[in-house]
């Protein structure tokens, strides 16, 4: 028997001997066209080849191609397991002409590989051609020798294949396989022909006109070929079964399937293994290619057919999740072809088994209620929207489940008054919503997510990518089309820019497109934390709703917010070792050029907190761990020891880093949305600048990362340099030479106030009175402006003046700065005669101030106006003539 990996290895080689490039799968995610949800075809990776778009280093070309139809226009979901060929996941061999071959080889390579390489009875065989290609419709006669009996005009769409509404298409020819006639079923074109004794196994098509608007105006001038032959099918041809779920790979995953269930895949059975098999492999390949299960989206469409699947194992009986222990069957029978698939193996299990865990609470509690709920029914019978929504919004379980767990008792639901009840509560949660304060904008934010849902973010997976305009506003109003100079808001289908959150800035980049658009995306929010709106502005060109646009984010700046935003992690677990359990994220900024992280604590931290805290996140950079990611239920995950963030919003499903190994734990394990490093030797370096307090009980730490942290340091380093050379000195004796000329500076402010003190004590004006102080009514007075002096060393020098006086009244005034300030002092003997207060309050006045005060025998105060210190004394001295006078 040939297995399946000989046929797609065979068919590879047959083109690659006969000239064609052999192309790698590219992801299930498409990298060139955001209207699509999944590749669906083969010649998706090619299609701006075949536009002219892009240019390849090959003309013609062969891959076999990963594929999914399991959400929008081309969805199979519902058929998967019930039909014998519906998949969810398939490969499409195919071989390509850009340009070069067209119709006669490209019948030629067809039929040889199919009869001479492959065997296949001709006699077995029917090729259709569109009806009015008589071209196609002579060369099978001539190149196959196909009777015209079994060439088959067919005047439907068919057989004619468009890449859309306008841009290439042409007619198709396709080859049918006769399974027999004990098979119910006829040629193509009969009435019978929906039977399954004739299988389509290959189509050829002949790009060979240009439309617009549905309708051809011209012939390409390089009329291409686009082939696509569905390896399923031709496996079960080949290896002589009618059904593809009798293939080697199929029978493989279903034998596991009914080991671990105990159960045979037979009667009415036989759907439920069937589904397990098909949903397995498009588990296994959409995480293998990043996508993760989510409530919208392409992780929406994956966690339907995951769920799908999950409780066909629950139908089987299994009593523990069944998923993730399949799939190291998976990856035997298909690794060799898919290496990514053996690289991802621990993270398909690990999702496969914390989502069938989680689903299967749902899944007993869901089924409990519907049992309930259609008690009493009759087949035919439907079931009333609002139930079902019911059991979707309050506990749950998904509508498709519900539908889908009733068609096989024969009853319905009411899709109508579902759409109703989910109408109604979109209404309520737009009336609820506490958003901006600006009522109009957060209509038109709630108007695009109830229209287009949520944006699909690709960023984790890289910086660039395509998406579909679904929306543009401007000054607060939603318009079709924005021009140069305009500055705008766009909103597209999916988008790898982030929208600031969770304390990480929005990306920016730009937008390009047709029309020469170039846009420069200058920041990107996130509107009811579920929408990714770029700020904008139009630089050339025009963008218009429906455009498809490339997406390129500044991924310089990315990386460096990137590494701040996993050093936060790093420093948050830092904290908690050094400082305790109490400590908790209060707050957070990760920007391109720095990280602010806010946390609880008591006190300030001492320095050899800082420097023990900034060793232990550098040694964890330079351990540099993988940065792991994991999608589980905010509760698990914190159950699990995650740590979840201030200020970010969390959903149904969450994300969870772990980075850093401490003995067999991860280092940090936190609950974050945001971008992060790949592995922690990424961050390069990590700074702490500053740490201060923010409010009672919270601290707050600056640091830096990478390159702004070496520059930090650099700039540092030259200033020491600088001061040492000042210092004529080294940069190690710098501390010792700035110590000793701090003490020496000590030394010389000492020896000055002596110095000022002697002068002050010496005599009024600041020179030596050797006749002693001044007589006024029988006792001493010293007046004096000291320039210079400490105003706090004034009372030191009143009391010593006042020693020197004996019995009397001294009165200085020192001058700093044109702002004077005055003391005054009175001796004991005559504090019941005189009050220091009172004579103070006079010089403060004559300085042009206001008020004084102290005790009577000693009294302070200060004017603005340096320049009358001289007055202020003379004021005192004035005072005390008129009262000698007076006596």
């Amino acid at each position: 028997m040939t297995s399946t990996n000989d046929i797609r290895r065979s068919f590879l080689d047959y083109f690659g001997r006969e000239g064609h490039q052999i192309v790698p799968s590219a992801p299930l995610v498409p990298q060139n066209d955001p209207t699509l949800m999944f590749v669906n075809a083969g010649m998706v990776p090619f299609k701006n080849v075949f536009t002219g778009l892009e240019k390849r280093p090959y003309s013609t070309a062969t891959s076999s191609q990963k594929c999914v139809r399991a959400g929008g226009k081309h969805n199979d979901l519902d058929n998967v397991g019930y039909t014998a060929r519906h998949h969810t996941f398939f490969e499409m061999l195919g071989n390509f002409s850009f340009g070069d071959y067209f119709k006669e080889q490209a019948i030629s390579h067809a039929w040889t590989l199919i009869t001479k390489e492959w065997g296949l009875p001709a006699d077995r065989l029917t090729a259709t051609v569109y009806h009015t290609d008589d071209e196609a419709f002579d060369l099978w006669r001539k190149i196959a020798g196909l009777p015209e009996s079994r060439i088959i005009r067919i005047a439907t769409k068919d057989n004619f294949w468009a890449m859309g509404d306008s841009g290439p298409c042409g007619p198709c020819s396709e080859i049918f396989f006769d399974h027999g006639d004990h098979i119910p079923g006829g040629p193509p074109g009969s009435p019978d022909e929906d039977g399954d004794r004739f299988v389509e196994i290959w189509n050829l098509v002949f790009m060979q006109y240009e439309q617009e608007d549905n309708q051809i105006v011209r012939d390409l001038p390089r009329p291409s070929i686009d082939t696509g032959m569905g390896l399923e099918r031709v496996a079960a041809v080949l290896q002589g079964v009618h059904d593809n779920y009798d293939t080697d790979t199929f029978k493989a995953l279903i034998a596991a399937s009914s080991e671990l269930t105990k159960t045979e895949a037979v009667g009415e059975r036989q759907a439920s293994h069937r589904v397990i098999a098909d949903h397995l492999r498009a588990s296994g390949f959409l995480i293998a290619d990043g996508v993760l299960p989510a409530n919208e989206g392409r992780g929406y469409v994956l966690r339907r057919i995951m769920r799908r699947a999950m409780r066909h194992a629950h139908l089987l009986g299994a009593a523990e999740p069944l998923m993730w222990r399949l799939v190291p069957s998976l990856t035997a029978e298909m690794g060799a072809a898919y290496p990514d698939l053996i690289r991802a193996q621990p993270l398909i299990e690990e999702t496969l088994k914390l989502e069938e865990t989680r689903f299967r609470q749902t899944l007993d509690k869901g089924l409990r209620l519907l049992d309930e709920a259609t008690a009493g029914m009759n087949e035919g019978d439907t079931l009333a929207g609002d139930v079902a929504f019911k059991l979707y919004d309050t506990f749950g379980f998904p509508y498709d489940l519900t539908e889908d767990a009733l068609r096989a008792q024969g009853l319905g639901v009411d899709r109508g008054g579902f759409d109703s009840a989910m109408a109604e509560q979109k209404a309520a949660a737009r009336a609820a919503w506490k958003g901006s304060g600006d009522k109009a904008s957060d209509d038109i934010w709630f108007d695009i997510a109830e229209e287009h849902g949520a944006t699909d973010f690709t960023g984790y997976a890289g910086h660039e990518g395509e998406g579909q305009v679904i929306a543009i506003v401007r000054e607060g109003v939603r318009v079709d089309s924005a021009d140069a100079g305009d500055s705008v808001t766009i909103l597209t289908n999916q988008t790898p820019f982030y929208g600031e959150s969770g304390g990480q800035m929005g990306d920016a980049g730009t937008i390009s497109g047709d029309n020469g658009l170039e846009a420069e995306v200058t920041d990107t929010a996130k509107p009811l934390g579920r929408l990714h709106a770029h700020h904008a502005k139009i630089r050339s060109g025009n963008v218009k709703v429906g455009d498809a646009v490339k997406l390129q984010v500044d991924a310089e700046r990315r990386a460096r917010v990137r590494a701040n935003h996993s050093a936060t992690h790093l420093l948050h677990a830092a904290l908690r070792h050094r400082l305790g359990t109490h400590v908790t994220q209060k707050g957070s900024l990760v920007a391109p050029d720095r990280l602010r992280f806010d946390f609880s604590h008591p006190k300030a931290l001492t320095a050899e907190d800082i420097s023990v805290i900034e060793a232990e996140v550098n040694a964890h950079i330079r351990d540099n761990e993988s940065v792991t990611t994991r999608l589980m239920s905010p509760d698990e995950a914190i159950s699990a020891g995650a740590m979840a963030l201030f200020g970010e919003k969390y959903g149904d499903e969450v994300r969870v880093l772990s980075m850093g190994r401490a003995d067999e734990n991860s280092y940090s394990v936190e609950l974050c949305g945001g971008t992060h490093v790949d592995a922690l030797g990424d961050i390069a370096l990590f700074k702490i600048i500053g740490e201060s307090a923010v409010a009672s009980g919270v601290r707050r730490i600056e640091a830096l990362t990478g390159e702004a942290a070496r520059q930090w340091l650099t700039d540092r380093e030259n200033r020491l340099k600088e001061t040492a050379a000042a210092l004529k000195a080294s940069p190690e004796e710098v501390p010792a030479r700035v110590v000793s000329l701090i003490e020496d500076r000590r030394r010389l402010e000492r020896e000055l106030a002596e110095a000022k003190k002697a002068l002050a004590l010496g005599g009024g004006g600041g020179k030596a009175e050797a006749q002693g102080p001044e007589q006024i009514g029988g006792h001493g007075f010293i007046g004096q402006v000291i320039e210079g002096m400490d105003p706090k060393a004034l009372r030191g020098l009143v009391d010593d003046a006042k020693k020197r006086v004996g019995s009397g009244v001294v009165a200085l005034v020192t001058v700093n700065e044109g702002r004077a300030s005055v003391a005054v002092g009175v001796t004991e003997d005559l504090v019941g005669r005189r009050n220091a207060v009172d004579l103070v309050r006079l010089a403060v006045s004559a300085l042009g101030g206001q008020g004084g005060g102290g005790r009577p025998d000693m009294a302070q105060g200060g004017g603005p106006d340096g320049a009358k210190a001289g007055e202020a004394v003379a004021a005192v001295r004035e005072a005390l003539n008129e009262e000698a006078v007076a006596a």
